[in-house]
Order: structure tokens, then sequence, then C-alpha cells
């Protein structure tokens, strides 16, 4: 028993270490890319399963070592991995439908219009 407490003190502990390393990622990801693009990539993706990795670390701990289902922590984990993949995307959309410019390396732009009437960005 004692053994198996500690295999899941390890496996917690590794699970939040990954969490954090990816978020820290993302955090190095959200000061080196060039523009508001990539980064609401970095901060979107990466952060989005950082956060994800540490709530289900303490949701592990919370039912194999308090035998308690934390249902706010279950609520936590659906309202994170719902929202914020859709806030990165709309905080991209409306940049892009300001006139925001592509960084100069990008080789695509999938929104950009094909017809020469086109009044700017959609």
């Amino acid at each position: 028993m004692e053994m198996l407490k500690m295999i899941g003190e390890m496996a917690i502990g590794a699970v939040v270490l990954l969490g954090a390393c990816i978020g820290a990622i993302s955090a190095f990801g959200l000061i080196r890319l060039p523009d508001i693009y990539l980064r609401s990539h970095a901060a979107t993706k990466s952060a989005t399963v950082g956060v994800l990795l540490i709530l289900a670390a303490a949701f592990l701990y919370f039912l194999l070592y308090l035998d308690h289902v934390s249902v706010k922590l279950l609520l936590g984990i659906v309202f994170v991995f719902l929202t914020a993949p859709v806030a990165g995307h709309l905080t991209g959309r409306a940049a892009y439908r300001s006139g925001v410019s592509l960084w100069k390396g990008s080789v695509r732009d999938d929104l950009k219009q094909e017809d020469s009437s086109a009044q700017g960005p959609l």
C-alpha cells in the first residue's frame, strides 16, 4: 500500500511538472513570437494544456488521497477547455478584422479575399 501511495505521488508530481513546463513554454512563446496571431496561438494552445494538466493533477490528488471527487475541479477543467481556445480565436479574428498586419514572414493568409474589389480584411 505504501508503494502505491509513493507511485501515485510521483505520477501526480510528474503531471504537475509537465503542466508547469508547458506553461513556461507558453510564456516563452508569448515573449518571443513576432505577431499577435502567433502569440495568440501560444497563449491558447500550450497555456490551456498546461492549466488542464495542473488541474487534472489536483483532481487526481483529491481523488486518490482524500477520496473526494471534486466537481469544482471538473467544472474548471471543462470551462478552461472550452473557453480558452474560443477566446484566442476571437481575439485573432478581431485583430484581423481591425487590420492588424501579419508578420512579414507569413506565407499564407487564408482569410484574404481573392478578388481585388475587397474592402480590406473580412
